[in-house]
Parts: structure tokens; C-alpha cells; sequence
């Protein structure tokens, strides 16, 4: 800890001469972090990457980070420990937040399963540059549709600290849209996603002078 505190004594912030605004002003849009959070199964990467080709087609800059993906790399060394979760949803908060300020739509697709790191993460952004969508879908129906099959190697010890299973997972108390996968279609809920990012969020193409 004392090392830490030394070594944050002798950095200091550079400014760069490029902002955010003038970055965002670039691209013709503005930028924001979308985080999806929910169980394994429940929908999150599918649908965060068919959001990503709405906004692709509708000219938007935009970026996914999905959790699974993100292990194979800069989180690659991290476990499934509540401190290690707590980590890599450090590091994907912070990875999101340089995509913002270089003007970019960042999605994030990972459980994320406790509200203290999920608020930790919003609040590095501005206010409005955090938009939290929590992918709801029942233990039962993700276990039914186990796309990876892990749940049934959770179930049968083979993976420890699954969450749903032997580790809990806290539903979000004010995520900004809710997407329930057990009533709603893929489709639907990338129909019902892109109108609030377009009508309520203000995601569109800024008008160019």
C-alpha cells in the first residue's frame, strides 16, 4: 500500500490537447459505455453484438468487450474469486473509459454478479455516459439453453465459483432498461435497446457543420 501511495506522489496527469468533446465531435456522435450484466446464458454477448451492427450500420464508432474474450487476455491471469471478479471488472471498467474518451460506443458484455463492482464501474463515467442493461433470464432457462455447457460442469463440480450456482448473483436495483430473455426475442430485444439508446440516450449522428 505505502508503495502505491509513493508511486501515485510522483505521477501527475498529462492534458492532452485533443478532448473528449473534440473527439465525439469527430466521429459525429457522442460516446458511452453500455454494460450488459446477467447470468451465463442469459443473452448478454448475443445480443450486445447484434447492438454492435445496429450502431455499425447506423454510422456509429463503436466497440464490444466481451467478458469471455477479455480472459483471454489482459484479464488472463485473473480467477473466478470474488476479488478477482472484482478486478477484472476494475480493469473492464477503465478499458471502457479510454474508449470513451477516444469518442467511441463501448459495449461490455459480462456478468459482473455484485452491484458494489457494477456501481464502482458507473462511477468513473459521467452520468450520462453509463448505461447499464441487465439481461434478465431465469437460473432454470439459463441451465436449459447452457450454451458452453457449463453449468452442467458446475453441477457436477468440475467448475468452482459459477456464478448461479455456488456464487450468488445480485440483480441490479436501477439498471437504465431491462431486457427479460425468457419473454423477449433477440430481436425484440435489440429493437427495444436501440429505441432507447436512439430516443432516450441521444445515441445518433450529430449533425456535422
Amino acid at each position: 500500500m505505502k508503495n502505491n501511495e509513493e508511486t501515485e506522489k510522483n505521477i501527475v496527469w498529462h492534458q492532452s490537447t485533443i478532448k473528449k468533446e473534440d473527439r465525439q465531435k469527430l466521429n459525429g456522435h457522442k460516446s458511452c459505455m453500455i454494460w450488459f450484466t446477467g447470468l451465463s446464458g442469459s443473452g448478454k454477448s448475443t445480443i450486445a453484438n447484434a447492438l454492435q451492427h445496429v450502431l455499425y450500420k447506423n454510422n456509429l464508432r463503436v466497440y464490444l468487450l466481451d467478458g469471455d474474450n477479455l480472459r483471454h487476455g489482459i484479464n488472463g491471469n485473473l480467477s473466478f474469486s470474488p476479488e478477482d471478479r472484482k478486478e477484472n471488472i476494475r480493469r473492464t471498467a477503465e478499458i471502457g473509459k479510454l474508449f470513451v474518451d477516444a469518442g467511441i460506443v463501448v459495449l461490455a458484455a459480462v456478468i459482473s454478479p455484485f452491484e458494489e463492482d457494477r456501481l464502482h464501474a458507473r462511477s468513473i463515467f459521467k452520468e450520462d455516459e453509463f448505461i447499464e442493461v441487465y439481461v434478465k433470464c431465469s437460473l432454470a432457462e439459463c441451465e436449459k439453453r447452457d450454451p458452453k455447457g457449463l453449468y452442467k460442469k458446475a453441477r457436477n463440480g468440475e467448475i468452482k465459483q459459477f456464478t448461479g450456482i455456488d456464487q450468488s448473483y445480485e440483480e441490479p436495483k436501477k439498471p437504465e432498461i431491462i431486457l427479460d430473455t425468457t419473454e423477449l426475442s433477440l430481436v425484440q430485444s435489440v429493437e427495444l435497446l436501440s429505441s432507447y439508446l436512439f430516443e432516450k440516450a441521444g445515441l445518433k449522428q450529430m449533425t456535422k457543420e
